[in-house]
């Protein structure tokens, strides 16, 4: 929805970010200062505006050639049953992967899934249709939903974002399964380049290795979770393989994205014809297509906009912006609309931690950095 330059549903004038006194933008999308990793070039651009423009004039049939390559490589490695890994969640990346892996390549891959302990009815859906109709093998592990309530409330206060379980047990459970059976290629889909600011498609710096996710998401190593309440043991799930392993294995990681052009409205769109993969809409979403597999992915969006300032909202009108279907003001007023957006299930988190709505945002609030640290927002 696009809204007119008479409406009063926030405090800011029309096409101007929610944060302006605090935050610096990018000149060309909305994305703010505060994003972790953020880089403008000296027009004020963001690295994630660049990355898209770099898009345009890259050779996309080169880089898909140099992929069949790596993959017919992989192939023939002898030693497993399968030629590779695919992370899945169920969500519309790790189902398209899956499609491209098998039905293009021929690959004959091992699923993977780190059950986070909340999947939406729509994202269980997802991930057992897609596994039923491209007929893969599948791995799932769920941790103990006693020992998550607890790395939920925890992660909370450690890196002011409830999901290090998630971000942790993504990154460290697909290593295990590659450790474990000799599987050495994990296929990732999105490339960093994307949306994040942290690298380009010319100079890419995010290069995926063991602590990929750790860097990335997760912040903390396992051991830096234990208290009184959680021991070593409780975290093992969640245990990186040693250095040794992975390189005995040659473990290595690659992301789609970076060898096949990423068009993730055009995809979704091709494996819900194909598919029928769902959409959900949700609070603090402006397109019903991200996340949809986990009930409190709402809560950790929710959590970065008192935490950074912007939430999905914005992500997801940066990226319409960088695409020429939004104005950059019309980008603003959807991440206000959307980002300030109570989460459905804010009230069962705060039951869990037990605490209020101003505690909660307190907490957050405290983690700000520079002069967004100042907002009482």
């Amino acid at each position: 929805m696009i809204l007119n330059k008479n409406d009063t549903k926030t405090n800011n004038k029309y096409g101007k970010p929610l944060h302006d006194k605090y935050l610096r933008y990018c000149t060309r999308c909305c994305m703010p200062s505060s994003n972790e990793g953020m880089q403008f070039d000296e027009l004020g651009i963001c690295l994630a505006c660049r990355a898209q423009e770099e898009k345009m004039h890259i050779n996309w049939k080169k880089r898909e050639a140099t992929l069949k390559n790596i993959l017919e490589e992989y192939k023939n490695k002898s030693g497993s049953n399968y030629d590779c890994i695919i992370p899945i969640s169920g969500g519309k990346d790790s189902v398209f992967q899956l499609h491209v892996l098998t039905k293009v390549y021929g690959m004959k891959p091992l699923a993977v899934t780190f059950n986070h302990n909340w999947y939406s009815e729509i994202g269980k859906y997802n991930l057992e249709n897609a596994l039923e109709k491209l007929g893969v093998d599948h791995i799932m592990f769920t941790p103990s939903k006693k020992l998550v309530k607890k790395l939920f409330v925890k992660s909370f206060y450690k890196i002011g974002d409830s999901c290090w379980h998630c971000h942790a047990g993504v990154g460290a459970f697909p290593l295990q399964i590659a450790v474990k059976f000799n599987i050495p290629l994990l296929i990732w889909g999105e490339s960093v380049c994307e949306v994040s600011g942290r690298a380009n498609f010319t100079d890419k710096v995010m290069k995926f290795d063991r602590d990929y996710f750790t860097k990335v998401s997760a912040k903390l190593y396992p051991e830096q979770m234990i208290d009184d309440e959680i021991t070593k043991k409780d975290l093992h799930p969640f245990e990186l393989p040693s250095y040794e392993d992975i390189e005995k294995v040659g473990v290595v990681g690659l992301h789609l994205g970076d060898y096949l052009f990423w068009d993730d409205e055009r995809q979704m769109e091709y494996i819900k014809k194909e598919y029928d993969w769902k959409e959900e809409h949700r609070p603090g979403h402006y397109k019903g297509f991200k996340g949809n597999e986990c009930k409190f992915e709402t809560l950790h969006d929710h959590m970065k906009f008192v935490k950074r300032g912007f939430g999905r909202g914005t992500d997801q009108a940066s990226a319409d912006v960088r695409a020429g279907l939004l104005t950059r003001e019309e980008g603003f007023e959807i991440s206000k609309k959307y980002d300030q957006q109570r989460p459905k299930y804010l009230d069962e988190f705060l039951e869990m931690a037990n605490i209020t709505e101003d505690q909660y945002k307190m907490v957050l609030k405290a983690m700000r950095e520079g002069k967004f640290k100042d907002s009482d927002d």
